[in-house]
């Protein structure tokens, strides 16, 4: 059976109150076009996970479909603050649970290994470990070294049910390339139970064979794979196509107001049949084209 399916057949498979992982970064290599599929869908009560809060967070979140976050801060880059993530925690309508972005990516890693936890020296002694014990359900303790008795902070591994991940390319397997910056990708896709994998462009396996290096996720791993072409816009993609400047400033100000936000959704979701019909609203393929990384530079 091929793993080569639609956006919209691979957000069906994620069920309300899922906990989904999200592989993007501030305004680089984000979700985009998955989180909208999924607002409009109408699936709720989401756990998202994120080493680094991104566009993608921010927009779920704003749509109502997010009751709990981990993440490790955050922000739209130049652009701003993460409006709809603040304005949840303020309104006390998100669960909002805050580490370090290097304890997120540990958790991860944990996770990926397989361990029962995994020890951690950066959060001893912070204001930020302070915080997270005061809360409720706190996932890190202390044990005692067995070779030298020293005391060590631990984190709880990080399981995602989903891992969504953007990427390059790859093949019908979800054999996928990452190049550029790979943050914690592989190891969120590693700890999670299985993967959905969303790439700028499928090839045959050969191609990835050739490079094998640059093959971050085995195909093992994924249950979905998804061919969309400017599947991050408004954001970034390395090598692929740059952020779309006009169309976050637009998203920010949106921001700034419920009833504002509300027509954007509206405007660029629920108005919306696909994908397909989203790129042509914002500029079709003469503002996409506009947007490609140059070949040397890469962005």
């Amino acid at each position: 059976m091929t793993k080569r399916t639609s956006l919209s057949e691979a957000v069906q498979s994620i069920p309300t109150g899922a906990h989904i992982g999200l592989s993007g970064f501030s305004i680089a290599r984000c979700n985009m076009a998955f989180v909208r599929e999924v607002i409009r869908q109408g699936i709720r009560r989401l756990t998202v996970s994120q080493c680094v809060g991104a566009m993608d967070t921010d927009m779920l979140v704003g749509a109502g479909a997010v009751d709990r976050l981990i993440y490790g801060g955050g922000s739209l880059d130049r652009f701003g603050l993460l409006a709809n993530v603040n304005a949840g925690i303020e309104t006390g309508k998100l669960v909002a649970e805050e580490y370090s972005s290097l304890s997120i990516a540990f958790r991860y890693l944990a996770a990926s290994l397989g361990l029962p936890f995994i020890p951690i020296r950066s959060l001893a002694g912070s204001d930020l470990l302070s915080r997270i014990q005061e809360r409720s359900g706190s996932e890190v303790a202390f044990v005692d070294d067995p070779f030298t008795q020293d005391r060590w902070l631990v984190l709880k591994p990080l399981v995602p049910d989903v891992a969504i991940v953007q990427v390059q390319a790859c093949d019908d397997e979800g054999n996928s390339w990452i190049m550029g910056p790979k943050w914690d990708s592989g190891d969120q896709v590693k700890a999670s139970e299985r993967a959905i994998v969303i790439a700028e462009q499928v090839v045959s396996t050969e191609v990835i064979r050739r490079e094998p290096e640059r093959c971050v996720i085995p195909g093992l791993l994924v249950s979905h794979v998804v061919e969309l072409p400017y599947g991050a816009h408004p954001t970034s993609v390395y090598r692929e196509y740059d952020y779309d400047a006009d169309r976050i400033e637009e998203y920010v100000e949106a921001t700034q107001s419920r009833d504002a936000f509300n027509i954007y959704l509206d405007k660029y979701i629920y108005s919306v049949k696909d994908h397909g019909d989203y790129l042509e609203k914002v500029g079709g393929a003469e503002q996409m084209e506009s947007l490609r990384a140059d070949p040397i530079l890469g962005y």
